[in-house]
């Protein structure tokens, strides 16, 4: 599976999601909280749906791996 996510927005997503999921588990926030579940599933995958779409990446590339898609977009 490609990663796209990297190590700072990883670790936002996770704070986030937990920010959000335990709120709504003991009632401080309504049914919205638990869309923390989904930003703390792509912080822990490392996998964002969205930034796949746009093509977006927020983590380095591996060494290499540069040189090759450079060439596969020629």
């Amino acid at each position: 599976m490609i990663q796209n996510v990297g190590d700072v927005d990883r670790l936002v997503r996770i704070a986030a999601g937990v920010g959000l999921i335990v709120p709504a588990m003991i009632g401080l926030i309504g049914p919205i909280g638990w869309v923390g579940t989904i930003v703390l599933a792509t912080g822990l995958l490392r996998v964002c749906p969205a930034y796949l779409a746009f093509g977006v990446r927020t983590n380095k590339a591996k060494s290499g791996s540069a040189s090759r898609d450079e060439g596969a977009r020629k």
